[in-house]
């Protein structure tokens, strides 16, 4: 069977075992599955058309005897010239003196390595006397521990695979492997170990692709399936004529994207099951207005709405703007950690009592003291400030209540697949009329106090500006701006009636607050801060962002930090300090310039940094798959969502005896329990 310990397998000692045990593999199916993470193709091509820094293979005849060099402690350098294609091409093999008992003048001689066009020498990895048998061979290359080597591990595979073959079950329905011409299995896996071409290795990869993506999806769509069942009978019975009236005397017009989002907000709440949708949107892009006609949806259906966010005064700023808009139509009230004594006692009493209808606070919402009378509708900014049992916590302050995740943070549609694959996911695409994009530049260090004279003008014209910095204090390892040492160089450079904050993230969170109240009065100008102002803080007076070093942060952080300013009716500039060395530190700073769509930004950042540090961390939402990419497989992603919705909604599961294997996967590999948060 293949879950037998590998050790049952003849030949394998117990230093072999402890090898194949490091590199996770102590079952026959872990063996089998094991994978190559690359595979070298050694295919001689025409000199013209090999790719300079690229590994080649070429063939040839040696020229002359090689020439050997010494240097260093028992370091050598043999050298000899090889002609291809009637051009004279420079061979360099390093530390391999004994070679040169081994080439002669006239050998034919096939080399492995680093190709450099402009010398036309290749730097050799490996080399083989006689021309190649194969035009193209392909060699696995697997990730090894311990004494294990490659030639030996897949030695180990093909007889393993020749005596278990039969035991591998086909997953896949005959309908969808037809549909898309795909090898069964055994075939697949075959081809993946020993592929014989790359047509072949090129099928089976698709297989695994496909059949990876699929199972995830599958997985996700069941967990939705489960959440949705657990929650019949939430529906919000909402008055749609005074939401109507209430949108109508709302003191802007929504946008198209605004209206899509708000219509499949509606359409859940009034469905029986429980909401669990994601809303989107770039900053500025007006998620606040649809969090609040849904607010008041919830209050015409007799229910009380929740609004929760990170932080104190993004608290209040949304307190402030929701009374404003919605004046004597509703009874709200702020809870932060700041309310307390009697105020904080009936504030709590009056939510309990349902005489407060909105209420918008910090984690201090879900304090144990803290009774909702009915709630029916909660909303979660910046969601994943949160954590999974704060969000859970409150949820369970009401009976299944309706939620809505917001955030800033542009998520590419193909991580939005895959780490919000349970959840509905609602995009603000568009930006309201008349809002102005920021102005972006790009400059050396050496322009900074133009930068600098342009901020002062300015301060003068009753404007402030942000100013951020990668670190907080010096650092010997990295030559970075910090935050200290530039407030204090910016208090010499200006005169003293422009007030300079300092913000970062050890300051006590009161002192945080503290600064970003003042900036927000205008009692500070410039405010000088490490990332810790990227999400939420609305001050619309500030428009100017400088980034020092900005080719250290990601494309989607620098465009959230962007999103700070541009906030009023004023021309808004954001600009870019950084000398960036590599290549994609240059492209990221040449995107930024160009480039205002936050959407279109994260699709580029996926691609330059990955879906693992997209979010700045390894996210345990995000699986780790052995063939698939999401990235450059995302149409295959695609297809398996929609392949895997279909199988859902009919019960094909259930139902259909071509689907039992794939069935019995999922139930084998699956807990939802830790999942339904």
């Amino acid at each position: 069977m293949l879950a037998d310990p590998v050790t049952n397998l003849k030949g394998i000692g117990e230093k072999m075992a402890s090898d194949l045990a490091a590199m996770k593999i102590n079952t026959i199916a872990d063996l089998i599955y094991y994978l190559p993470y690359r595979y070298d193709v050694l295919e001689i091509k025409p000199l013209n058309e090999l790719i300079h820094e690229d590994k080649v293979t070429i063939e040839g005849k040696v020229v002359y005897e090689p020439s050997l060099t010494f240097y260093g402690r028992k370091k050598s350098r043999l050298s000899f010239t090889v002609q291809v294609e009637n051009v004279a091409i420079k061979a360099v093999m390093f530390n391999r003196a004994f070679a040169k008992k081994q080439i002669n003048a006239g050998d034919m001689i096939t080399l492995t390595g680093k190709w450099d066009a402009h010398r036309l020498q290749i730097t050799v990895n490996s080399y083989k006397k006689g021309l190649a048998e194969e035009q193209t061979k392909i060699q696995p290359i697997y990730s090894l521990k311990g004494n294990i080597t490659n030639k030996k591990l897949q030695k180990l595979i093909q007889r393993t695979l020749l005596t278990y073959e039969n035991e591998i079950k086909e997953l896949l329905p005959s309908s969808y492997r037809n549909a898309y011409k795909l090898p069964s299995k055994k075939e697949a896996l075959w081809a993946m170990h020993f592929p014989s071409s790359r047509i072949v290795l090129k099928h089976a990869r698709r297989r695994f692709i496909y059949e990876e993506f699929l199972l995830f999806q599958l997985k996700m769509q069941l967990l939705r399936k489960i959440k949705r069942e657990e929650t019949n009978g939430n529906a919000q019975h909402y008055d749609p004529l005074k939401i109507r009236t209430f949108i109508t005397q709302l003191p802007f017009s929504l946008t198209k994207a605004q209206k899509k989002s708000l219509n499949q907000i509606l359409a859940d709440m009034k469905s029986p099951f429980r909401m669990n949708r994601l809303l989107q949107g770039d900053v500025g892009s007006g998620k606040t207005a649809v969090a609040a006609i849904c607010l008041y949806g919830a209050i015409t259906a007799g229910k009380q709405g929740a609004l929760m966010v990170p932080t104190e005064i993004l608290a209040e700023q949304h307190f402030q703007s929701l009374t404003e808009l919605f004046g004597d139509q509703a009874e709200i009230a702020l809870l932060t950690g700041s309310t307390k004594g009697k105020k904080r006692s009936e504030i709590v009493k009056a939510i309990e009592d349902h005489e407060v209808q909105i209420v918008i606070g910090t984690h201090a919402l879900i304090q144990d003291d803290v009774y909702f009378n009915d709630l029916g509708f909660v909303i979660v900014d910046e969601q994943h400030r949160f954590g999974v049992e704060q969000r859970r916590t409150l949820r369970d302050k009401g009976l299944h209540p309706d939620v809505l995740f917001m955030t800033a943070t542009p998520i590419p549609r193909t991580l939005a697949i895959t780490a919000f694959g349970d959840m509905d996911v609602s995009v603000i695409d568009e930006l309201p009329t008349g809002r102005k994009e920021v102005k972006t530049y790009w400059i050396k260090e050496n322009m900074l106090d133009r930068v600098l004279r342009f901020i002062a003008k300015q301060i003068l014209s009753g404007e402030q500006a942000y100013i951020i910095c990668p670190l907080i204090e010096e650092s010997d390892k990295l030559d970075i701006q910090n935050a200290v040492d530039l407030y204090h160089q910016l208090e010499a450079f200006y005169p003293p009636e422009v007030n300079i904050g300092l913000l970062h993230g050890r300051l006590p969170a009161n002192e945080k607050e503290q600064v970003m109240k003042q900036f927000a009065e205008n009692e500070i100008q410039i405010l000088v801060s490490t990332t810790v102002v990227e999400v939420g803080v609305n001050v619309p007076n500030a428009t100017i962002m400088v980034i020092y070093d900005a080719e250290r942060f990601g494309l989607s952080q620098l465009h959230q930090l962007r999103g700070r300013v541009g906030r009023g009716d004023k021309q808004s500039y954001c600009i870019l300090v950084a000398d960036p060395k590599g290549e994609i530190g240059k492209e990221r700073m040449r995107i930024m310039s160009e480039t205002n769509n936050g959407f279109d930004l994260a699709e580029q950042d996926l691609k330059l940094r990955g879906p693992g540090d997209f979010f700045g961390k390894k996210q345990s939402g995000l699986p780790e798959f052995k063939v698939a990419d999401m990235i450059h497989d995302y149409r295959a992603l695609e297809t398996a969502r929609n392949d895997a919705q279909e199988i859902i909604e009919n019960n094909l599961l259930e139902e259909d005896d071509d689907y039992i294997d794939l069935k019995n996967d999922i139930e084998e590999n699956t807990i939802f329990t830790d999942k339904l948060d």
